[in-house]
């Protein structure tokens, strides 16, 4: 009959338990490892998101800015004898802007005013 140590582990004992320890502490670490990696690269990407949706954001605002001022620093043509339809058509661009939200009412106003003096 083989005599049976009661107490603490033998060396193989301590050395498997000490393997088992080390085995799950490095996978634990590697699974943290991969969830602040994944969780960076969320953010990274929200990120850029976010910044291509400032960009074109701002695009939108320059072209309308932009059109805005072209409407504003049009020169007030004349309206010649008889033009009567071109002055309509003047109008009617006039309502197509402020309609589109390129020009507000004081704009308006201030343009329509300017075509009818």
């Amino acid at each position: 009959m083989p005599l049976r140590r009661v107490g603490r582990p033998g060396l193989l004992g301590t050395m498997a338990r000490t393997a088992v320890i080390a085995g799950t502490a490095s996978a634990t670490a590697g699974a943290v490892q991969r969830h602040q990696q994944g969780k960076a690269e969320q953010q990274a990407e929200a990120q850029q998101y976010q910044a291509q949706q400032q960009a074109e954001q701002q695009q939108m605002y320059a072209a309308q800015a932009a059109q805005a001022q072209a409407a504003q620093q049009a020169p007030a043509a004349p309206v010649p004898a008889g033009g009567e339809n071109d002055l309509l058509a003047q109008l009617e661009k006039l309502g197509q802007l402020k309609a589109a939200g390129v020009l507000d009412d004081a704009e308006f106003a201030a343009a329509k005013a300017k075509l009818l003096a």
